[in-house]
């Protein structure tokens, strides 16, 4: 679903995967437009998927703008961490198997997703983990949303926290499932 800070066609500077919109200015000290293109990368990476060869949108706001898209789309009121909208539907066929997965295509968009700087700060520091870390992993999981993965039922969950954990470690960060992991 196109959303609204999206631009027109060929709006992205093709070096970069991710085009980040910040609304908050909070998220300007994390460096998250460094951090989400490093995120993304390494999610389609993993998957054998070319970064140049497509584009997220990337919108970076606070929880009053991610609750009113929560209950445009979801009809939850509320704010939530992340959001994603797919550009394409894409699944897995069976519990547990993986979507079949993009191809190159002249309209490279995967998709939009938005992120909540109140809902991810206080729920990192709940966690007693890195903003950074948490935001990293928020990422890869938005991404692998993109591309078709869910964590509904319960085999379609172990396969992305699965990925999630295989490609955090890729990146050096710890596992975001484990307690003793926390920074």
């Amino acid at each position: 679903m196109r959303q609204s800070w999206r631009r027109c066609p060929g709006w992205m500077d093709k070096t970069m995967l991710t085009d980040t919109i910040i609304e908050d200015d909070r998220w300007q000290a994390l460096g998250l437009a460094a951090l989400a293109e490093a995120a993304a990368k390494a999610t389609l990476a993993r998957l054998m998927l070319d970064p140049a060869e497509f584009e997220i949108a990337l919108l970076a706001t606070d929880d009053a703008r991610i609750a009113v898209l929560n209950a445009d789309f979801r009809d939850k009121p509320q704010p939530t961490n992340v959001l994603s909208w797919p550009s394409d539907e894409r699944g897995a066929e069976a519990d547990g198997d993986a979507p079949e997965l993009p191809a190159p295509d002249p309209d490279p968009e995967l998709g939009d997703i938005a992120i909540a700087y109140d809902t991810c700060a206080r729920e990192a520091s709940e966690a007693g983990k890195s903003l950074s870390d948490h935001v990293t992993h928020l990422i890869v999981h938005g991404v692998l949303h993109l591309l078709g993965y869910d964590h509904v039922r319960d085999r379609d969950a172990t396969l992305m926290e699965s990925l999630e954990r295989e490609i955090l470690g890729n990146m050096g960060l710890p596992d975001p499932y484990r307690e003793d992991d926390r920074v």
